[in-house]
């Protein structure tokens, strides 16, 4: 397995070498930690239409602590629970300026403290916005698939699948692992349809059409 797992690391890197970061736009930690708290059971795009006039309006921790909620419900409409992400952003925000000092914390358990975090979110946090790894993979619906089909997890939550994940990559890949699943997902693994004939992998993927 460990030769299996290199060898696809190997060719998602030479494939995707330009997607090894979020596509979430962001300027600082504090858009960062918005736009990913924002992002579960939506896609990138819309996240980043809403959090364009978004981060115009609100620059600070402070600004979204002192929101009005109801301003808040229409700033993000456009996303999948947007009245649930406004009051979890609202009370997170209160949470950080209060405990934190201001600053996004840099530890998963302290990350997992803020309301509409959890492991997925926070992983993105740290993996991006401090360059910190140690904690974890952010598993996302791409992973999932990704990691069904390639035979490197059966089960079927985020979690229990991270723990596969983190078993079978040196901890060197975690930071990049879940940006090069996430590219192979939008590319030709998608959820819905498999286009095996021109992936980078469909020689040694176990669910591979085109063997």
């Amino acid at each position: 397995m460990v030769e299996y797992t290199e060898l696809v690391i190997k060719r998602l890197l030479n494939k995707y070498p330009d997607k090894l970061h979020t596509v979430l736009k962001h300027k600082n930690n504090t858009e960062l930690f918005v736009a990913v708290l924002l992002s579960p059971q939506c896609n990138d795009n819309q996240v980043n239409k809403v959090t364009t006039n978004l981060f115009k309006r609100y620059k600070t921790f402070e600004d979204y602590s002192e929101a009005n909620i109801k301003s808040l419900y229409k700033e993000l409409k456009g996303l999948n629970y947007y009245k649930t992400k406004a009051r979890h952003l609202k009370k997170a925000s209160q949470i950080i300026i209060e405990k934190f000092n201001g600053k996004v914390p840099q530890t998963m358990p302290e990350l997992l403290e803020l309301p509409g975090v959890g492991r997925k979110v926070a992983n993105v946090m740290l993996n991006e916005g401090f360059n910190i790894a140690k904690y974890g993979i952010a598993v996302d619906t791409h992973c999932i698939v990704v990691s069904q089909r390639l035979g490197l997890s059966k089960n079927k939550t985020a979690d229990k699948i991270e723990i596969d994940l983190k078993r079978r990559f040196p901890e060197k890949y975690w930071k990049i692992l879940s940006n090069l699943f996430i590219a192979l997902g939008r590319d030709t693994c998608t959820a819905k349809e498999k286009f095996c004939t021109r992936c980078v992998l469909k020689d040694i993927c176990i669910s591979s059409e085109d063997k």
